[in-house]
């Protein structure tokens, strides 16, 4: 899944979650493509929280920003908890099939405070692990320092967040880099160059995890 999001183009990557999760584990659609939002809604929010906690530096005694960063980091404890609201409203929804369908979906979003805070701190360890490595990929290629390349990963992994690319990112990958490293005084040719580089390792990074995914047994996949 995570290499076919990264070399198909608009997010029709995506598509392959469901699919997938429906192949090996016999997960139903309704219950799978829920999950697949929830995730995509913690990436989202765990890599603008980061850039922000960067921006920031040591400048936490401002109150605005440091409470809007805390604001935001609570939204997705909110959003948990809220799902018991959702499901009465669900509930009374006149239509018995849609409200059925929409009692699945939310069947799909983390039930326990256990399922939450896994999801959750799994989010953030997967994103400090990568934004981190790559921070330190663009600083092998330029003279940058740690916090300006951080703010650099994240340009890029934006693009691949949000809902447009290119097919395998090719080029808005490298534009999320560049448009961050100019205005840190690094030239355009050397910051897509370090740009062009940190591209090539996620993909290579995507393939290499794709082809040891495929190494798998499928019936043992399916008992886990």
């Amino acid at each position: 899944h995570n290499a076919l999001n990264n070399l198909l183009p608009m997010r029709s990557g995506e598509l392959s979650f469901p699919l997938l999760m429906k192949r090996y584990f016999a997960v139903d659609y309704a219950h799978s493509v829920p999950v697949l939002l929830w995730f995509r809604l913690l990436d989202l929010h765990t890599i603008l929280l980061i850039g922000g906690i960067v921006m920031l530096g040591n400048r936490w005694h401002w109150a605005a920003p440091s409470i809007v960063a805390l604001l935001w980091l609570a939204l997705p404890y909110m959003a948990f908890k809220a799902r018991g609201a959702l499901r009465a409203m669900v509930a009374k929804v006149p239509m018995r099939r849609v409200s059925a369908i929409l009692a699945k979906a939310l069947d799909g979003l983390p039930r326990t405070q256990r399922t939450f805070w896994r999801s959750w701190l799994l989010t953030w360890l997967n994103w400090l692990v990568k934004l981190l490595v790559l921070a330190w990929v663009l600083t092998q290629f330029v003279d940058v320092g740690s916090p300006a390349a951080l703010l650099a990963a994240i340009g890029g992994e934006l693009t691949s967040v949000l809902p447009f690319h290119a097919p395998g990112g090719v080029g808005t990958y490298e534009a999320g880099i560049v448009a961050v490293l100019v205005p840190f005084g690094i030239a355009a040719k050397p910051a897509l160059n370090a740009a062009v580089n940190a591209h090539l390792f996620v993909l290579g990074a995507a393939l290499a995890s794709a082809a040891l995914a495929l190494l798998i047994p499928r019936q043992n996949a399916a008992k886990s």
